[in-house]
């Protein structure tokens, strides 16, 4: 677990200069276990079902209600938001909590994004690691006030998945990839605020997985 976590961490490095030659997703690694799926990384997955009906370039996913460890953070550029939220709660699953125990490192890790008001305003990030199912009942207790247990309720959330070493521009430019394929299918989605995920460390150079969500609208 904590060379996997440590992969993590180190995202945003010197490793970030590689390019991805096989960018589609196509090739990437998925297996099945019981009640849950598992990417290339081999570690737990928050558990979802996917739509009967998915668009022509994204997928309609359901999430169950879970537990996630977060951390929020405001500032104008998601990655460095990203890097800094990622080292709390590292060290909150390495044993910083109340109750001293170690959790395994888990995927994706999540950002949601609450965009500024303007171009020169701020934007709050919350970074999280899902729960592994072994502590999903009761989550050891973060020991820093930064960090604090969010229990997501069941979403349903429009996914664009994208390979490659992402950043700031790539997130922006899936995004947009992602409300147009919306708008062209006429699908109910909440504007802000919107998830970015990754699922494979630096040192993985191949098949990378990387994911945009957008809520759907419920229908009143």
């Amino acid at each position: 677990m904590k060379t996997n976590a440590l992969l993590f961490l180190t995202a945003g490095t010197k490793r970030a200069r590689f390019k991805d030659p096989l960018s589609s997703t196509s090739g990437s690694v998925m297996f099945k276990a019981v009640g849950q799926t598992l990417f290339s990384t081999g570690l737990q997955n928050p558990k979802h079902t996917a739509a009967d009906k998915q668009g022509q370039d994204y997928e309609v996913r359901t999430y169950h209600a879970t537990k996630w460890v977060s951390t929020t953070l405001s500032g104008m550029e998601l990655d460095a938001a990203l890097s800094k939220g990622f080292r709390r709660l590292f060290s909150y699953i390495q044993g910083n909590n109340k109750a001293k125990v170690k959790v395994e490192m888990t995927a994706p890790v999540s950002c949601r994004v609450e965009p500024g008001a303007g171009p020169a305003c701020e934007s709050q990030f919350t970074v999280s690691f899902f729960v592994p199912e072994e502590h999903q009942e009761n989550p050891p207790e973060p020991g820093e006030a930064e960090v604090f247990i969010e229990s997501r309720k069941e979403f349903t959330a429009y996914v664009r998945t994208y390979g490659g070493f992402s950043n700031d521009n790539m997130k922006r430019q899936e995004l947009l990839k992602l409300l147009e394929s919306l708008k062209r299918d006429g699908a109910p989605y909440v504007e802000h605020p919107y998830y970015v995920c990754g699922y494979d460390s630096p040192f993985k150079l191949t098949n990378r997985r990387n994911e945009v969500w957008v809520l759907r609208k419920e229908q009143e």
